[in-house]
């Protein structure tokens, strides 16, 4: 079968499409899934470039969505709601190819109002955006919330979330044109990095009191002001590394303002069945 394919790590010269990848078979708990739709995502490069480490080759893609094709022994199809010729949607590595297998506890069946189009587009950043807001910082009413890069991704649906559980939401962007987006997206407040002092503006913004959550994907270049800018008993939640890893944290750095500091990853927040339909 077709796939893109990698067997070192690097920049993206080191993908290939590969013509004659096997055809994965699923093993008693899996799903083997006819892909017809591939996510891309800022991830896919942490794993391409060793930052994630993973076995190779390696089948690159983290999303996907298509059809079902063959269902483990093992699976409950019933409790799972998973049958063979369902539109379904997946989290799981190697989505870009023809075919995927992947742990049942991780397919969501698709309603016929959803295409595989749309079902691959939002599982990576529509349940990181989702999981936190919810289990990282429970977002709650009247709270102010800082979104970097509010204007991508998982900053966009970010905003329309945290928006929807009632927070006023200040969020960060390079242009004004992402300014103009990320406001359509619900924000509040935001602030051109490029030509504003961001930890200026938030403080005016917030009364010098800062935000109660602090949302970054950005990673090492903001840290600093990322934990400058979370108030008193607040919560920063970095998620990832579009700057480069952040390299340490002081933990006494913390006790400034009490604040807590949570690196979460999707997958951690889903594993088992009943927490991914949850989500």
């Amino acid at each position: 079968m077709k796939a893109v394919i990698f067997h070192k790590h690097g920049d993206s010269s080191v993908l290939e499409l590969s013509t004659d990848t096997p055809k994965p078979t699923p093993g008693p708990d899996d799903v083997l899934i006819r892909v017809e739709y591939a996510g891309v995502n800022f991830v896919d490069t942490y794993v391409r470039n060793g930052l994630y480490p993973t076995q190779l080759p390696c089948t690159t893609g983290r999303e996907g969505a298509g059809v079902i094709e063959a269902i483990g022994a093992s699976v409950p199809a019933d409790q799972f709601n998973l049958a063979v010729g369902d539109k379904v949607a997946v989290f799981s590595p190697g989505s870009m190819a023809e075919y995927m297998v992947a742990p049942a506890k991780g397919v969501l069946k698709l309603p016929e109002s959803i295409s595989t189009r749309e079902g691959a587009a939002i599982m990576l950043q529509g349940l990181t955006a989702w999981t936190l807001a919810r289990d990282a910082h429970e977002v709650k009413p009247g709270e102010t919330v800082l979104i970097q890069a509010a204007a991508g991704g998982t900053g966009g649906l970010l905003v329309q979330m945290c928006k929807a559980l009632g927070a006023t939401v200040i969020g960060t962007t390079s242009t004004d044109e992402k300014a103009a987006l990320a406001r359509q997206h619900g924000a509040d407040h935001v602030v051109n990095y490029k030509t504003h002092n961001v930890e200026e503006e938030v403080n005016r913004l917030t009364g010098g009191k800062g935000c109660h959550a602090v949302f970054s994907g950005i990673g090492k270049d903001t840290c600093a002001a990322d934990m400058a800018m979370t108030r008193r008993k607040g919560t920063f939640v970095t998620f990832g590394n579009s700057s480069g890893a952040i390299a340490g944290v002081k933990p006494l750095d913390l006790s400034k303002r009490n604040i807590k500091l949570v690196r979460p990853t999707l997958a951690n927040y889903i594993t088992e069945r009943d927490e991914f339909e949850l989500r």
